[in-house]
């Protein structure tokens, strides 16, 4: 148990931040929500966690709501594509200084857009950040702004995860694409190609991750990167799980770029979908042998037990 530490989480509703505060809730930690409407966040939020009233775009709001912290976990993103980097450079901005300001640890939930083709296919913590895509520069950027607090003594934990789905993770690949927002299936539509690995991260494997970790915190080092494996998957992996969740009787039939390559002048989501191909075209492993030492072992649910939660939690929301 983590005998009464206290940890703040912005963007606790959200898919990774919801169920990173859940886990912090197992492992004993006392849990604080940021949230603009906490009646709100109360009712659709995970149960346990005490919200404040306050918004991550506001820096004062982050510091009070981390008072006494000894760990902030920075789980905010701007939704829907959005002015991605008019929002998110300054909400982390924000949670650097708050945890300058209290002495916590600053985790980070990162993503591979930071890297290109030429990372290779197995990917460790200190390969050459190259990305091809917007997206992929901020986020080298807001890495970047995390190691400068570290070298002015912040201590930061950076997670490397795939593609995140899981029960609360509604806008991912694996929910909105394959499993069509629980919606009843005729095939399973993928762009998942042969021969092409993909990294996938069940969001309840990586929070369990994150919260080992912070049990652990003397063990790491003041600027810690890791990688979380997750499921590596060939081919049609996925998307053959997605068909055994369904009962096997649906077809698999690939992705169809064309109207998204239509649609992109007109939405915004789709120019970040054509921009972000590139990662069904090479394939890109997380090497995850430095968290796998320091834990013992990944946690990682089964892959047709994971699919099938996710499933059912997209009926409920769908029903």
């Amino acid at each position: 148990m983590a005998g009464g530490r206290q940890a703040l989480v912005i963007g606790a509703t959200g898919g990774v931040g919801g169920e990173v505060a859940s886990a912090l809730l197992r492992h004993g930690w006392t849990v604080r929500g940021l949230a603009r409407d906490p009646a709100r966040a109360r009712r659709s939020g995970p149960a346990g966690i005490d919200w404040v009233e306050g918004d991550a775009m506001r820096e004062d709001d982050v510091r009070r709501a981390a008072a006494s912290a000894d760990l902030i976990f920075h789980g905010a993103n701007p939704p829907g594509y959005r002015n991605w980097r008019g929002l998110a450079i300054p909400m982390l901005r924000h949670a650097i200084a708050a945890a300058e300001a209290v002495g916590a640890r600053l985790v980070y939930p990162a993503n591979v857009y930071v890297y290109g083709p030429d990372a290779g296919p197995v990917v460790a913590e200190d390969a050459p950040q190259h990305p091809r895509t917007r997206k992929g520069r901020i986020r080298v950027e807001m890495e970047a702004m995390l190691h400068a607090a570290s070298v002015r003594g912040l201590r930061t934990l950076i997670v490397r995860a795939g593609d995140f789905y899981g029960p609360r993770a509604p806008s991912s690949w694996v929910s909105a694409i394959l499993l069509r927002g629980g919606k009843d299936l005729r095939r399973v539509v993928t762009p998942e190609r042969p021969g092409v690995g993909h990294a996938w991260a069940y969001l309840p494997d990586l929070a369990e991750t994150v919260a080992s970790l912070a049990d652990r915190d003397a063990d790491l080092a003041r600027e810690e990167r890791l990688h979380f494996g997750g499921h590596y998957l060939e081919g049609r992996g996925m998307a053959e799980a997605v068909q055994r969740a369904l009962g096997g009787a649906v077809p698999i039939r690939p992705f169809r770029w064309l109207p998204v390559y239509l649609g992109a002048p007109f939405v915004t989501f789709l120019r970040e979908v054509i921009e972000m191909r590139y990662l069904w075209q090479v394939p890109l492993r997380l090497d995850n042998g430095k968290l796998a030492a320091l834990l013992g072992e990944e946690p990682r649910t089964a892959l047709d037990e994971a699919v099938l939660v996710s499933r059912r939690a997209q009926q409920t929301r769908a029903s």
